[in-house]
């Protein structure tokens, strides 16, 4: 929503044509075009043939028989083709190419009811519908209301100061400039939040993945260490199912995965954290100094 009162929104071009547009924006009809007038022509007098022709006037002659007359008087008599309706990148970009003064380059505050004004000085660029989206785009911006908050004046259409800017206008963008940098905050610390949760929860299904692999991974190993242990073995079914904590209907099961695990791939060992061990570089030792060496003894005669 604007918070420049430039422009108020208007119904359509054709149903209420604009009442603030100069009179010079819309061409004038000569009245030449309408022909000659009705007590121009003589009336002949009573009495006379009514066979004769009626006097024509010399001026009337000429531009009857004129042979510019009739195109001149129907391109008066045209209608006026209306604007087309644009978008406001269009309506913006002619903007800047009619009056780069005031919308060209960085954003400056409008003088008050401009719409007038550029419908005067470029009568029929752009219709009124078009013009009044584009300024209700343009003055809603943020760079406009950044350019409204710290400006003295509004400049009309050739860039030059057109009326001061009240401090009521001043305060209102920056109120708008506040609560749009508070959403913007919040929304980034949302984003923030939103990534923080992310990463940790990946951080959680790794941990579990990795813990998964692990179990499945001890799983083999372990039911490789039963089958091996059951063909070496010389206790009895029923002892060895007690020796190993295995339920008989259950062995039978285990040392079957086991023989197709064994055929498919020996099973490694079980992954084990890595020891923190400390082991002395021989760049960490200690180098002998000379006082330490012992000086040896000469022999005795």
């Amino acid at each position: 929503m604007s918070t420049d009162p430039i422009h108020a929104p208007a119904p359509d071009d054709a149903a209420n044509p604009p009442a603030s547009i100069d009179s010079a924006a819309v061409p004038a009809v000569d009245s030449a075009a309408d022909g000659p007038a009705p007590d121009s022509v003589a009336v002949a007098p009573v009495g006379e043939s009514a066979d004769q022709p009626l006097a024509v006037p010399e001026q009337d002659a000429a531009s009857a028989t004129t042979p510019d007359a009739a195109p001149a008087a129907a391109e008066l008599k045209a209608p006026q083709v209306a604007a087309p309706t644009l978008d406001p990148a269009a309506v913006a970009a002619l903007l800047r190419k009619q009056f780069p003064a005031l919308f060209g380059g960085q954003a400056k505050p409008i003088k008050l009811h401009i719409q007038a004004d550029i419908q005067a000085r470029a009568p029929g660029l752009l219709s009124k519908r078009s013009l009044s989206a584009f300024l209700h785009r343009h003055t809603g911006s943020t760079s406009y209301l950044m350019a409204l908050s710290r400006a003295a004046h509004r400049f009309d259409l050739d860039g030059q100061p057109a009326g001061e800017l009240t401090q009521e206008h001043r305060d209102v963008a920056a109120q708008e400039l506040a609560r749009r940098r508070a959403l913007q905050d919040e929304r980034r610390a949302l984003e923030r939040q939103q990534q923080v949760e992310q990463q940790v929860l990946a951080r959680e299904q790794q941990q579990q993945e990795r813990q998964h692999q692990e179990l499945l991974h001890q799983q083999r190993f372990n039911r490789a260490g039963l089958l091996r242990d059951f063909e070496t073995t010389t206790l009895t079914r029923a002892n060895f199912c007690v020796l190993k904590q295995v339920a008989d209907s259950a062995l039978d099961e285990l040392l079957e995965m086991a023989r197709r695990e064994r055929a498919e791939a020996p099973p490694a060992a079980p992954m084990r954290p890595p020891q923190n061990r400390t082991q002395v570089r021989p760049q960490d030792r200690p180098q002998d100094r000379p006082q330490d060496r012992q000086t040896p003894r000469p022999r005795s005669r």
